[in-house]
């Protein structure tokens, strides 16, 4: 499958790892994370190896819509509930300083990837109450919110909750440049890992430091993180000559929408839901028909889908991998909002790494513990785990390699999924998305 990011850039091809190496650190994964991650360590001076199964940025950082705001939805009043001011006020704060940073580093190198400054719009065609006061919530946690009562949308809204200087930029052009003075290796699979040796279908690669960014991690034990999160999977429709919306919009209503303009194309999200757990009807098919109704006149250009792991406190986990292996390092669960939480992942590993301390390391720390926030989540998707494990064991299933869940066949995106833990795989069982590792036998 195919974006406008990726249709629309090139990323000069790497070679596969020569064989054996030593090096300080190892980052697996060559998405926005791994390769930011590795970028600010090697400014600090720090010899780093990136591994790359596919390409670079070939992952769900091509799959994105690109924003990058630290506005994540209806969060921030829930946050400050379940896990007080304090918490919601830090994970703001991380999050906004990587939108700024974001906005330093490519003016600072002139990288050209349509970096555009727009304000991001939570909205409501239902009601304006919530909104309102998750907008009063933002501001007190020192977040550039407000409260609006009109968008400039072909529909009406009841109130939106704005967040001024937010971004949206082209990643895989912004990935190019990033990545060119790194050591990236691609077409160079990560089979296993042991204590400081990354083992690969290429080579051994020796580590002081290993990091995992590989979207969803496959190593199981320690971490255990096929336990805490679950995948979600959303739907992007692209719209052709649509004139440009000034902001960025997502709505908070159930069955809502999302707009984000990309020059004269319009990129409308929909339909989401726990991968392997299909809605009724094609959300490729209801955008189309909004999108007709909204713009007359326009015409598909192009659709794709996103997958985004989800931690069962709403906060990515970035940090170390676990507590019986103080080398390891994760950045993983980013939920819908990999740009922001990309830099925060880099931003804080870095640091860490050079073996300091940061005010945020507690917020996303993976071994921490918010019941109060999570107990709810992890009852039902871990009830949905183990549906999937059960029927895995019918005659006929045709099972993820995984931990072998049955796989359900996705007849809007033509893959098979995993109910369990959200790996795909294409129509011909090639894997597509961990935390599988290896594909199926070939399916008719």
């Amino acid at each position: 499958m195919k974006s406008i990011w990726t249709e629309t850039a090139s990323i000069p091809r790497r070679n596969p790892l020569p064989g054996n190496k030593r090096t300080q650190v190892v980052v697996i994964g060559a998405g926005m994370a791994g390769i930011l991650t590795a970028y600010y360590l090697q400014r600090q001076g720090f010899h780093v190896v990136v591994l790359e199964a596919e390409r670079i940025g070939s992952g769900q950082t091509g799959f994105t819509t690109a924003k990058i705001t630290s506005q994540h939805n209806m969060i921030y009043k829930k946050m400050e509930k379940a896990m007080g001011k304090e918490i919601a006020r830090l994970y703001g704060k991380a999050n906004q300083l990587a939108v700024e940073e974001y906005g330093k580093l490519i003016r600072a190198h002139s990288i050209q990837c349509h970096y555009e400054t727009k304000d991001a719009y939570l909205y409501s065609v239902r009601e304006s109450a919530k909104l309102l006061r998750e907008a009063e919530c933002a501001i007190g946690l020192g977040l550039p919110a407000s409260f609006e009562g009109e968008l400039d949308l072909p529909f009406h809204v009841h109130g939106a909750v704005r967040f001024s200087g937010q971004a949206q930029f082209h990643p895989l052009e912004f990935l190019r440049d990033v990545s060119a003075g790194l050591t990236v290796f691609e077409r160079t699979r990560v089979i296993k890992v042991n204590g400081h040796e990354v083992v690969t279908d290429r080579g051994v690669v020796k580590a002081d430091k290993v990091v995992f960014a590989t979207h969803y991690p496959f190593v199981n034990v320690p971490g255990f993180y096929f336990a805490k999160m679950y995948q979600e999977k959303s739907y992007v429709l692209e719209l052709e000559s649509v004139k440009p919306l000034p902001g960025m919009y997502l709505g908070t209503d159930s069955k809502a929408y999302s707009f984000r303009s990309a020059g004269d194309k319009l990129l409308m999200g929909y339909g989401s839901h726990r991968t392997g757990k299909l809605p009724e009807e094609n959300p490729f098919a209801v955008m189309k028909r909004l999108g007709e109704h909204l713009f007359p006149g326009t015409k598909e250009g192009g659709r794709w889908t996103a997958q985004d792991c989800m931690t069962l406190d709403g906060i990515p986990y970035i940090g170390k991998f676990s507590g019986s292996r103080p080398d390891w390092y994760v950045a993983t669960g980013f939920g819908k909002w990999g740009m922001s939480s990309s830099m925060v992942a880099a931003k804080l590993l870095s640091v860490q790494i050079a073996g300091k301390r940061t005010p945020y390391d507690r917020v996303f720390s993976p071994q921490r513990h918010h019941p109060a926030a999570s107990a709810k989540r992890l009852v039902f998707h871990g009830m949905e785990s183990v549906k999937g494990l059960s029927s895995g064991v019918l005659p006929g299933a045709v099972n993820c390699p995984h931990l072998g869940c049955r796989l359900v066949w996705n007849r809007y995106d033509k893959r098979w999924e995993c109910p369990c833990h959200g790996s795909s795989f294409e129509f011909n069982g090639k894997i597509s998305s961990g935390p599988a590792q290896q594909s199926i036998p070939f399916i008719d």
